[in-house]
């Protein structure tokens, strides 16, 4: 159950990310309660997993969902740039994921 309050924590990451960049320096008042709860959230999430996992491990899976969800997101969203090795090196973060989670094993499930 721990990766799976991991991912979620991971997805509130973006949720956040993303809600924050709508709130316009937090000026605009639903994008911003979005934005507070969605980190409120996320931390409770990253919380709960970190009672079994690892805190290296996990931090860094968390926040490289939330990288790697708020790049692609910016990209669809907000026209971001798509640029080759803007894509090689989120795919490098995801590499980065897997190999932490592999390496972590499944005995902290």
């Amino acid at each position: 159950m721990a990766w799976f309050f991991l991912l979620l924590a991971g997805i509130f990451e973006i949720v956040w990310a993303i809600s924050l960049k709508y709130a316009e320096g937090f000026s605009k008042l639903w994008p911003s309660v979005i934005t507070i709860i969605g980190m409120a959230i996320s931390i409770y999430f990253l919380a709960i997993a970190l009672k079994t996992l690892p805190i290296g491990v996990a931090y860094s899976i968390w926040t490289g969902i939330g990288a790697v969800g708020t790049v692609i997101l910016g990209m669809i969203l907000f026209d971001e740039s798509k640029e080759v090795l803007k894509i090689v090196f989120i795919l490098m973060i995801v590499a980065g994921i897997v190999g932490l989670k592999l390496i972590t094993g499944t005995s902290n499930q």
